[in-house]
């Protein structure tokens, strides 16, 4: 990908102008708290340079899925304050009832959050007369938001077509992020790949093998091509009737000159609960009533290796039953080498997906990556080398 998008360096001067921005404020919440604020944090580059700039900044986002049915269930109402605290300023909140007499009121500076994008069953279809509604609030408009780029919504992709449009800093850190990660990185470049099932991730891997030198899987979906080797893997979660697809997959790799490691030892137990009684064991030596749970030492260290000896690294997904005690081990081992090697200089590390976020969490380096993202669905589909149509729209 090119630097072909324009950014907030490129706005000129922006004092009283209207900017509408496209933030994710989809935020996880319980008894009216906000449980995890990471979206709201991620906002804060683009809304505080735009309000110092004397911009008027009116915030578009989503928040669950009312299907066009407004209810304050789904009021972003709810938001407003818990922002307000993470930017350390005044938000105010726009209805869409009297949204544009309301929108006359605010000054240069000032920040509100205009109410649930899906209360018009049109933003969803990309609808004309949604872009049209949203439009006329803004001067501009500024696609903040990389986690909902894989949807082509109004306020994600068809506002890109109306309004003059601008990648705000969030979207261009991911872009130039991902732009070294797989557009034009570093090589040798290493991809760890985990979780639980093959099939959620075919694309990706199909993708992947023609990308990158060295292709790490793990989780459950290592046991199916563990299968397709002939491995018995006993009870371990393990998609036996994708073994043909996971030998297609080596063949790609193999004329891709791209090498996928399996574990050639790992943790296995009778249960799969908290803490229960494991043997480490090389894979030809599963019982047939034991489950893999995680890979062993020695093909941890040995991956470990392989990062050594590369200089760009994407990951998606964790290497075992991490949220369970003790198959966390691979895991947190393979990610604090990662992040060793990226504060050296050596590695430019790159993560997304929900679980490899709270996977390195959980091993207390996520701020020693080069660059986490915070998007699922986007990350997936940028993985899969599918076109984005947020990012698409920006690009002209």
């Amino acid at each position: 990908m090119s630097r072909n998008f324009k950014t907030l360096d490129d706005m000129g001067d922006l004092t009283g102008k209207r900017v509408l921005v496209r933030e994710d404020l989809n935020v996880p919440m319980a008894d009216g708290a906000v449980t995890d604020d990471t979206r709201l944090r991620a906002t804060i580059g683009t809304v505080t340079e735009l309000a110092d700039r004397g911009a008027i900044v009116l915030i578009l986002a989503h928040f669950g899925r009312p299907k066009g049915n407004p209810s304050p269930e789904f009021s972003l109402s709810q938001v407003v304050r818990p922002l307000g605290a993470v930017l350390g300023r005044e938000v105010r909140y726009v209805d869409w009832e009297g949204a544009e007499a309301n929108v006359a009121t605010l000054n240069p500076g000032d920040i509100a959050v205009l109410e649930n994008t899906r209360f018009f069953g049109g933003e969803e279809k990309n609808d004309p007369a949604v872009i049209d509604r949203f439009a006329s609030l803004g001067d501009m408009y500024v696609n903040d938001a990389f986690s909902a780029a894989h949807r082509a919504h109004a306020s994600t992709e068809g506002l890109a077509h109306r309004l003059p449009a601008f990648a705000g800093r969030q979207m261009e850190a991911e872009l130039d992020a991902l732009d070294k990660a797989l557009g034009n990185p570093q090589h040798p470049v290493a991809a760890v790949v985990g979780g639980a099932k093959v099939s959620s991730k075919l694309d990706v891997l199909k993708h992947l093998v023609t990308r990158v030198d060295h292709l790490i899987i793990g989780g459950g979906m290592a046991n199916t091509f563990l299968a397709a080797r002939g491995v018995d893997v006993g009870k371990s979660l393990c998609e036996h009737d994708l073994t043909g697809t996971a030998d297609e997959i080596f063949d790609a790799a193999d004329k891709a000159g791209c090498t996928i490691h399996l574990p050639y030892d790992v943790v296995v137990a009778r249960e799969f609960k908290p803490n229960p009684a494991t043997r480490t064991v090389n894979v030809h030596e599963v019982a047939a009533d034991e489950m893999i749970l995680d890979v062993g030492p020695a093909a941890t260290e040995a991956l470990g290796d392989v990062l050594k000896n590369c200089r760009t690294l994407v990951w998606n997904g964790p290497m075992g039953a991490f949220e369970t005690p003790p198959f966390d081990v691979a895991t947190v081992s393979l990610a604090k080498t990662a992040a060793a090697l990226t504060a050296d200089g050596s590695l430019v590390s790159v993560a997304g997906g929900g679980d490899t976020v709270a996977a390195l969490n959980q091993a207390g380096v996520s701020d020693q990556f080069s660059f986490i993202s915070t998007a699922g669905g986007a990350f997936l589909e940028w993985m899969e080398g599918k076109e984005l149509p947020g990012v698409a729209a920006l690009i002209r």
